[in-house]
């Protein structure tokens, strides 16, 4: 399944390339929802937020709201959710399920104490852990720290708290190079959870292999720029 990504910045939808550089920027972001209506799910992910640069909460809940009730669409959003309560707060604006990057790590090891709360707190199924790799080690704080873990090795140990996983390839992340399908098969070798594959996904064809491969596929760059048909 394709699900379409909008990334907020500065109040735009913008797309990255390597989570660094902004390739693109578009200011109508309720016309690429309408865009995008036809697809059942939507990642909506704050990239201030997740960066520490302020948060676009207003957008964010717009897009919530309008996404499910215009248009019967279910929302995942990330960025910057890094306590129960602010999980809890976004789900409350019509969230079917948040992700969680950087607040699933502590101190270089997984932060259990954390997720294990968390998931008491909420239910298991809404809640999304987010895998980002860099040169093959997991990247948190947008993209900007990297810890000495790779994704494969601590899936199993996330399980319990999870409902599923969000793997960005940062390295082809709004490249359009293809998505590394040999990586994402590793990574599906590791869990039985539902995966969500992204980055550098630029093809009709890459997005039937991953789901052979039993995985949905998180798309931004290559829709944006009409890529896909």
């Amino acid at each position: 399944m394709l699900i379409p990504c909008i990334d907020l910045q500065d109040g735009q939808a913008v797309q990255l390339v390597h989570g660094r550089k902004r390739e693109l920027a578009v200011a109508n972001v309720f016309g690429l929802l309408r865009k995008f209506k036809e697809y059942p799910w939507l990642h909506v992910i704050d990239l201030d937020a997740a960066m520490g640069k302020g948060q676009n909460d207003e957008l964010v809940r717009e897009l919530c709201t309008t996404a499910h009730k215009d248009f019967g669409m279910k929302v995942r959003v990330g960025g910057g959710i890094r306590t129960v309560s602010r999980a809890e707060e976004i789900a409350g604006w019509g969230a079917s399920q948040v992700i969680v990057g950087s607040a699933a790590f502590r101190r270089g090891k997984v932060n259990t104490r954390f997720l294990r709360r968390f998931a008491k707190k909420s239910r298991r199924k809404q809640i999304i852990i987010a895998l980002d790799t860099a040169r093959g080690n997991i990247t948190i704080h947008g993209w900007r720290k990297r810890l000495a873990l790779q994704a494969d090795k601590v899936m199993t140990q996330l399980e319990p708290f999870c409902a599923g996983f969000l793997c960005t390839d940062v390295d082809r992340e709004g490249t359009m190079r293809g998505a590394n399908l040999e990586w994402f098969q590793k990574l599906r070798n590791a869990t039985s959870h539902p995966i969500i594959a992204a980055g550098g996904i630029k093809t009709w064809r890459e997005i039937a292999a991953l789901e052979k491969m039993g995985m949905d596929a998180a798309v931004g760059m290559a829709m944006y720029k009409n890529r896909l048909r």
